[in-house]
């Protein structure tokens, strides 16, 4: 990677972007410690599949990392490591894979010793590192993949086992005030696996050897009494002492997690200094809602998976939602997605006229690493009279509910009406926006309208409006359309307001009441996108087409006749 300009790097900084709140951190740590490089860590429990919060974590973790790299000048080597810690112990059987009885033939055994039940891989944790891997790869994630269970029997842990051995005293003395009485009277940090069953057994231990590097333990089934060394992968840590010395060992500089972590970080950065460690810096993140605003829970499958919002939306809307206001709990549900399009969609179009200052405060720059995308906007019209427009999702839902059709093609030929210079093949961001707002409205906007007839004062209204529109030329822009619909409001008292800005008696504001009443009798909403975009490019016949069916009654009849069919199948 290229060093970074100058102005970039004073900008960042003084940003209060929270990515450079947290990278300023870390070049603190790095001035005291004098590490010639920083490791940025994530961890993952390969019991189950990648899921939206793993994205999460590791979105969020590379926007700090590359905050840390614009603040040094790029001068100082950073990674980040996807650690999978698949040496752990299958403790049950997930409701969400094949040959489950495979499964429960082989429970208490680490994940990579477990038979994988998809039949691809050597065992279920293989499996499913494979899928993170894959996952992480689909996002252009650059990451480094580390298994707990070719780190510890490759000895790269062996040190830092043998010192927390060494220390077990001290490690013992802060994690029993953390536990139940019942589970304190056997808790020991090391976790020996059963040199014949395989199993990772939680016994207590009979005897701590430092000088041999081993500990005793019984089979409480049998009562057959083991010696196992603590090192070459022959002992599993319990999961908040594992979390310590991975740190150690690694030299992890930064890891983030979740608000339900805390006292777990707390524990293990006690650990971590208990052998000689730093803990790394990081902070904790806020958890997701579902709609009902309860807490998230894979158990209980009230989310909403990775693969439900790409269906329906890009990785860059996710990802902006992933970026802003981590600290605070958002609702993670299906009517999120919408206004993180255009959210998104927004923030790129005003990248290009920003300073610095405000680039590095713009969420775009942080999810693209520093080289945000040319936004695509269609321009209609030619030289100085070519107008851009900004196709919003919310328009593009209109537009597919007004066309009656799920056929990008015909979504198409509007957008192209409007602007022929435009396709697929030069705006393919648009052309996938056309599938995921075809999607949604299918889904969850069609569903969901609830059209009314107009009355007696709406009537005059949109009368007045058809022909308002009638009188403009054929090539109007989204402005003209806009303004017209203005004026005719400004005519009609009750969509008059006199307290908006610049308004006099002559010429009065409008009320939002004005385009409520079109939102709700013609598409069946309460709000919607502008009214002069949606018609310059649904084109002027085919809006004065909707307005017509919508004082006949036919939009509400339609729609009745659909839910009536929804309601039979």
């Amino acid at each position: 990677m290229p060093a970074f300009d100058a102005a970039l790097v004073d900008a960042a900084q003084r940003s209060a972007a929270w990515p450079f709140e947290e990278a300023r951190k870390l070049v603190a740590r790095i001035e005291k410690s004098g590490k010639k490089s920083v490791i940025f860590e994530t961890g993952y429990g390969p019991s189950g599949l990648p899921h939206i919060g793993t994205f999460g974590e590791v979105a969020r973790t590379s926007m700090v990392r590359h905050a840390f790299r614009v603040l040094t000048g790029n001068t100082i080597p950073t990674r980040l490591i996807a650690f999978s810690d698949d040496m752990d112990g299958l403790r049950k059987v997930p409701d969400n894979v094949p040959n489950k009885e495979l499964l429960t033939a082989n429970l208490g055994k680490p994940l990579t010793e477990v038979p994988d039940p998809f039949g691809t891989h050597d065992s279920f944790g293989r499996h499913n590192n494979a899928r993170l891997c894959a996952f992480l790869d689909s996002f252009g994630f650059d990451y480094e993949f580390k298994s707990s269970t070719d780190a510890y029997r490759a000895g790269e842990f062996d040190a830092t086992l043998l010192k927390m051995l060494a220390r077990y005293d001290a490690v013992m003395k802060i994690m029993l005030p953390t536990l139940r009485e019942e589970r304190a009277a056997t808790y020991s940090p090391f976790l020996p696996i059963h040199p014949r069953t395989r199993i990772v057994m939680q016994v207590p231990i009979d005897e701590v050897d430092v000088e041999a590097g081993t500990i005793a333990w019984a089979d409480p089934a049998t009562g057959e009494r083991f010696v196992t060394p603590v090192t070459g992968g022959q002992v599993k840590l319990q999961w908040k002492p594992d979390w310590a010395m991975r740190w150690v060992a690694l030299g992890v500089d930064y890891e983030m997690a979740g608000k339900d972590l805390i006292d777990s970080v707390k524990v293990s950065s006690q650990i971590a200094r208990a052998l000689d460690g730093t803990p790394p810096e990081g902070f904790n993140y806020e958890l997701f809602l579902d709609e009902q605003g309860q807490k998230i829970s894979k158990s209980k499958g009230n989310g909403l998976t990775i693969e439900e919002w790409l269906t329906y939306g890009p990785p860059e809307s996710l990802a902006l939602y992933m970026f802003q206001r981590p600290r605070e709990a958002k609702k993670l549900h299906f009517d999120v997605i919408p206004r993180a399009i255009d959210e998104y969609l927004q923030f790129l179009n005003g990248y290009e006229r920003q300073d610095w200052k405000n680039r590095l405060g713009n969420p775009v720059w942080h999810l693209h690493a520093g080289n945000p995308p040319e936004p695509e906007v269609i321009a209609s019209g030619e030289g100085d009279n070519a107008v851009r427009t900004q196709i919003t999702f919310g328009l593009l839902m209109n537009l597919v509910a007004v066309a009656n059709s799920e056929d990008k093609g015909v979504l198409w030929g509007f957008l192209q009406r409007y602007a022929p210079a435009i396709s697929p093949q030069t705006h393919p961001r648009l052309d996938a926006l056309v599938g995921y707002a075809i999607a949604y409205f299918r889904d969850f906007v069609k569903p969901a309208k609830s059209y009314r007839p107009a009355d007696e004062v709406e009537r005059d209204a949109f009368a007045k409006l058809d022909a308002a529109i009638a009188a403009l030329p054929a090539d109007a822009t989204a402005e003209m359309v806009q303004d017209a619909a203005l004026d005719v409001a400004r005519a009609i008292p009750r969509y008059q307001n006199l307290a908006a800005k610049n308004a006099t008696p002559e010429r009065p504001g409008v009320s939002g009441d004005w385009w409520k009443a079109i939102y709700q009798v013609m598409f069946g909403e309460h709000q919607g996108p502008r009214f002069g975009s949606f018609a310059a490019i649904y084109g002027l016949p085919n809006t004065r087409a909707l307005i017509a069916k919508a004082l006949a009654g036919d939009l509400v009849r339609e729609h009745a006749a659909f839910l009536a069919a929804r309601k039979a199948d």
